[in-house]
């Protein structure tokens, strides 16, 4: 008797062999072909289905090589017997959902610390903290020394894991010019944005049972870098908005000290010379590390910022890091760590194992527009930029939302705190759903002590945004 399939329907917008496939191995698996039964002949499904008998002939084959039908020589193909155990696995649910889904499954995880998701239109709304005038980037200059590089073959294969030796070059020539910092190029690592370079001191330095202390409120990167395998994260107050070193006494050593000396983030505190000094010292009282974030140094706009901690002190047990997302771009990821010179090949290794080489192309674009000098005149015309936007944010503030914030700021960076009585994440959100970005203040503490207010990044927005954000807050503020 010549076998018959009747229940088959290629009628989908998917390819042919693809919809016979997935057809037969279903019902094989639902158990509607029996092991044992012999299916037609090539020639009999492909003229019954009206399809080439090449395309019933890969499909059998398919089926044939994952165990779903076999051969008999002589007398025709079959569902294989030996499907039964498989069918089994399939009803107890081993293959019926996503590889993953089962919760017996998935690993024990740290619980992730959000917001960790969220549309690529809301991460550069304007005042969302940290993102530079993208409008005032010299694209035109940049995109010349892109196409005067991109035609380079030796930029198109690997590189050094360190980094491209232009670009350490450039940048230990910037730090040691611009900060004081005291380095060499063979300190610098070039690493994928500042959040890199924090994650690969936490996989240097940091064993179990390690503490790390952190400013509080501070930067919400470091705490998800340093803290993400479990570390204790110490707060430390601040005291004038800064760093309360005198608070260090009583909370006692920790492997790592997270800080920015330079323009606390997200208070916006400058650290004096006397505090410098009496930190470095309680850190090589205690063994601790000093991670020294030079966050928003270039963007001082009354005072020359100070020198670099790292650079004020013979053997300062300091790590630098900086980035290029303030500066040039957050797009290009570029970031760097200043380390001792004996820790170097630590971190090569870690950045080994945990993100290999940075972008050499970019790598290359960036070293060329600092020795070309364009980053200097960049810089300086951003200076001036962001200075003027954040008059006329402090003026608008002052004139509009007078008794309703508190703003909070050194003349310096790219954002301001706005300090008030208010549920900060629900006005965040409302304003964010009006189109303008912030961060809600009690978002940055690790400890029980918070405070409401929102951080305001000023130096993505215009003048007609800015009125339009101060508009908005002055609706959604408690009044005065």
């Amino acid at each position: 008797m010549t076998p018959v399939i009747d229940d088959l329907s290629l009628d989908g917008p998917a390819p042919l062999q693809q919809q016979l496939y997935r057809q037969l191995s279903q019902r094989i698996l639902q158990q509607r072909y029996l092991p044992g039964r012999q299916l037609p002949s090539s020639r009999q499904l492909a003229a019954d289905l009206g399809v080439s008998r090449n395309t019933v002939n890969a499909v059998y084959d398919q089926l044939k090589a994952e165990g779903f039908l076999r051969s008999q020589a002589g007398k025709g193909i079959f569902v294989h017997e030996d499907i039964e155990p498989h069918r089994l696995a399939f009803e107890r649910g081993a293959t019926s959902r996503p590889v993953g889904a089962g919760p017996g499954m998935l690993p024990s995880l740290p619980r992730p610390v959000g917001p960790f998701r969220r549309g690529d239109d809301d991460a550069n709304l304007p005042f969302n903290p940290g993102l530079p005038d993208l409008d005032a980037f010299p694209i035109r200059s940049w995109n010349r020394l892109l196409h005067h590089q991109e035609s380079r073959t030796q930029l198109l294969g690997y590189s050094d894991l360190q980094g491209y030796p232009p670009l350490r070059k450039a940048i230990a020539e910037y730090v040691r010019v611009s900060r004081g910092v005291r380095c060499h190029h063979d300190q610098v690592i070039v690493t994928q944005g500042a959040q890199q370079g924090l994650a690969l001191i936490g996989d240097v330095f940091l064993r179990p049972g390690d503490r790390v202390l952190s400013e509080d409120p501070g930067y919400r990167g470091a705490r998800y870098a340093l803290g993400r395998q479990g570390h204790t994260l110490v707060p430390v107050p601040l005291r004038r908005e800064v760093l309360d070193i005198d608070a260090l006494g009583d909370i006692g050593p920790a492997r790592l000290l997270y800080c920015t000396p330079t323009h606390q983030y997200p208070m916006g505190g400058i650290l004096d010379i006397s505090q410098r000094m009496a930190l470095v010292q309680w850190a090589q009282q205690n063994q601790t590390w000093i991670i020294e974030d030079d966050y928003d140094s270039e963007f001082h706009f009354c005072n020359k910022p100070f020198a670099a901690i790292q650079g004020l002190f013979d053997q300062a047990p300091v790590l630098y890091v900086g980035s290029f997302s303030k500066t040039l771009l957050p797009a290009l990821r570029v970031g760097y760590l200043v380390v001792p010179e004996p820790l170097v090949d630590h971190f090569v290794w870690a950045k080994r194992i945990s993100g290999g080489e940075s972008p050499l192309l970019s790598q290359a674009v960036i070293a060329e527009f600092i020795d070309s000098g364009q980053f200097t005149r960049h810089l300086r015309r951003m200076r001036q930029l962001y200075r003027d936007k954040w008059q006329y944010f402090q003026a608008r503030v002052s004139e509009t939302l007078a008794g309703q914030v508190t703003p909070v700021a050194e003349s310096a960076g790219m954002h301001q705190v706005l300090e008030g009585s208010f549920n900060d994440g629900e006005v965040s959100r409302k304003l964010r759903q009006r189109g303008y970005g912030s961060a809600p203040l009690s978002d940055h503490f690790i400890g029980t002590a918070r405070r409401q207010g929102l951080v305001m990044g000023f130096a993505s927005a215009s003048e007609r945004e800015i009125d339009g954000c101060i508009a908005a807050l002055a609706q959604l503020l408690p009044a005065g």
